[in-house]
């Protein structure tokens, strides 16, 4: 019972400690976090019935190290937890990263035997034993300073990169990076006597120090080995001529000075591709000449020929089902009499987005603008009503109206604001206009139109 309040307490620690964990990636503050490419999601963690359980633990340390310790005592832990493992001397402290039946997978990966000597968990990591991990972290960047000016003054050809203590403080690692085998046993003694703890040395390449420091690569984004890879794979140059990449160091090169990991992330693609194409060594015979091969577009599965092998001349771009249907024929003692298509040498016209229902206009949802309707009056100027054609009749001719008698047949609308009720000025004025209808005839303005 006693064991059980003390791991509630050392769960119930400050903020600044130990930070409350969650899911998969439950992390406690008291260590540095680990990177996003460690993690591996337990797919096999609700399985019920205890299925999925494993008596063996995978914990994580500084450094991206990784270690497996049994669980001989069945404490019950989950992926955040900080527990202290044995070590050689004394005890390490770690952050669990997954438990379950995964770890054995994880165990066969990493290329551990069955019969491998598999440390066990003492306990999870009380609040004397964190202080005392958080004492002996503070001094590894004042150890990593001090050890690269003995190195120097040993004249030693090796680069200190990192410096790591162990939980207990007993015991340091040492990360150094070298080109050429180097003879440490001196600096191994300095370092025991300056330091006063065990040292053990680690060797480290330039890839695994830029995932150690990350950055951000040309791409604009974290460097995949700082972020999500999980192991490195050797990258070679043949891997650039496969995708068409022009053998430029510079381009071609990461933080790291070797040769990008990016490299090899599409590099299967392209070769799966090339291996339905022509081969680039194949030369098309044709009553014009020969064609040799000039470039290749995986993309579009086109290849381009030249009638010179050396200079890119008489350029043809034909598809890759052309070029087979021509070295079949040359296979058989046949030669087109010209190596582009049968129909013409214009490429297929790519066709272009239709639109079919208007789903993708900016303006589907803008109300249309009513146009407004003419009047009759505004249509013939006069105010007089269009003559009406007769069906099956030509065009009548345009007759003079006589007066305003037109006009008589309009009707007012109804008046606004008011009542509908005639004005009798209207009315004297439509008289007097009736009765001089003979004065309005010999006026300009109403000559006829044909007489």
């Amino acid at each position: 019972m006693s064991n059980d309040n003390e791991d509630i307490k050392s769960q119930e620690l400050e903020g600044d400690q130990v930070a409350p964990s969650c899911g998969c990636c439950r992390q406690g503050d008291a260590v540095e976090p680990p990177r996003g490419k460690l993690h591996c999601y337990n797919w096999l963690g609700d399985i019920p019935g205890g299925y999925a359980d494993f008596n063996i633990v995978e914990v994580q340390f500084k450094n991206t190290r990784k270690g497996y310790y049994k669980n001989s005592t069945n404490i019950k832990l989950e992926a955040g937890d900080l527990v202290a493992v044995e070590a050689s001397p004394g005890h390490d402290i770690g952050t669990v990263t997954l438990t379950g039946q995964l770890v054995a997978t994880q165990m066969r990966k990493a290329n551990i035997k069955p019969d491998a000597e598999i440390r066990r968990i003492f306990r999870k990591a009380k609040p004397a034993d964190i202080e005392k991990y958080e004492e002996a972290k503070a001094k590894e960047n004042d150890t990593m300073i001090r050890s690269r000016k003995i190195a120097e003054n040993l004249k030693l050809n090796m680069k200190i990169g990192d410096v790591e203590y162990q939980g207990d403080g007993n015991k340091a690692i040492f990360y150094y990076i070298a080109d050429e085998r180097v003879d440490f046993r001196q600096l191994i003694k300095v370092l025991a006597e300056t330091f006063k703890v065990r040292i053990e040395m680690k060797q480290i390449g330039a890839r695994q120090e830029a995932g150690r420091i990350g950055g951000i690569g040309p791409c604009g984004r974290p460097l995949c080995c700082s972020s999500w890879m999980t192991n490195f794979v050797s990258v070679a140059t043949s891997a650039a001529r496969f995708q068409d990449i022009s053998l430029n160091p510079q381009k071609l090169a990461g933080q790291c000075a070797k040769l990008k990991c990016c490299l090899n992330f599409e590099v299967d693609t392209y070769v799966e591709s090339v291996k339905r194409m022509p081969s680039r060594d194949i030369t098309l015979e044709t009553v014009d000449g020969t064609y040799y091969h000039f470039k290749s577009d995986i993309f579009k599965r086109e290849i381009t020929y030249s009638s010179d092998k050396s200079v890119p001349a008489n350029l043809v771009t034909i598809p890759v089902e052309r070029a087979f249907e021509v070295i079949s024929m040359n296979k058989r003692g046949e030669k087109p009499e010209k190596l582009g298509l049968e129909n013409g040498d214009k490429k297929s016209e790519r066709k272009e987005f239709v639109d079919l229902v208007g789903q993708d206009s900016l303006t589907r949802f803008d109300k249309a603008k009513k146009k407004k309707k003419r009047t009759q009056g505004n249509n013939n100027g006069g105010g007089q009503p269009r003559p009406q054609r007769q069906q099956g009749s030509e065009p009548q001719q345009r007759q003079r109206p006589q007066g305003d008698a037109g006009n008589n047949n309009r009707q007012r609308p109804p008046r606004q604001g008011g009542d509908n009720r005639p004005n009798n000025n209207n009315r004297q004025r439509r008289d007097r206009r009736r009765n001089d209808g003979d004065d309005n005839q010999s006026k300009p303005s109403q000559q006829p139109v044909n007489e």
